[in-house]
C-alpha cells in the first residue's frame, strides 16, 4: 500500500545538490489501472497502480534494461523525465520532483507515510505551497496524457 500526499511548493529549498538524488525516466502502458515502467538510474521496473489518490494498491516487478526498453516504446503519451531529490523531514523524506521538458519548471514535493491517520496528521514545511494530493491533474499517469 502506498500511502502518499503531494504538494507543489513554493521554493526550492536551497543546495539542492546536496541531497542524494535520482534520474527517472518513465512511460505508462495504460492509466486504468496504472502500469508503468520506470528507470531510476541504473535500476528498472514495471509497477502497477491501484485506484485511489492519498492511499492505493502499488506493485513494483523488477525488469532488466533490455524489458524496460522493449516496453517504453510501447508507452502510451508522454514519456516523463525527472530529478528526484531525497530531502530528510525526520521521521520522513521529502520526493521532491523536479520535472523536465516539457513539464518544466513543474516541481511536486511528495511526502510517503506508514499509515493514513500519519499522512492526515501532516503538517508541511512552509516552503510548501498547495496540497495537490486529491487532484488527479498532478498524478504521473495524467501528465503522460498532456497535449502540448
Amino acid at each position: 500500500m502506498e500511502i502518499e500526499r503531494k504538494f507543489t511548493v513554493r521554493q526550492l529549498p536551497e543546495d539542492l545538490a546536496r541531497y542524494d538524488s535520482h534520474l527517472i525516466e518513465q512511460g505508462y502502458l495504460n492509466t486504468n489501472p496504472v502500469v508503468r515502467v520506470r528507470r531510476e538510474d541504473d535500476t528498472y521496473y514495471l509497477t502497477y497502480k491501484g485506484k485511489g489518490l492519498m492511499a492505493r494498491e502499488e506493485y513494483n516487478l523488477p525488469l532488466n534494461e533490455q524489458a524496460y526498453n522493449h516496453l517504453v516504446a510501447k508507452a502510451d503519451g508522454n514519456i516523463i523525465t525527472k530529478r528526484r531529490y531525497l530531502i530528510p523531514l525526520p521521521p520522513y523524506t521529502i520526493e521532491l520532483d523536479v520535472f523536465m521538458e516539457p513539464f518544466a519548471p513543474l516541481v511536486i514535493a511528495e511526502v510517503e507515510f506508514p499509515t493514513e491517520k500519519e499522512a492526515e496528521a501532516f503538517i508541511p514545511p512552509e516552503w510548501f505551497l498547495e496540497d495537490v494530493t486529491f487532484n488527479p491533474e498532478y498524478h504521473n499517469s495524467t501528465l503522460s496524457t498532456k497535449q502540448f
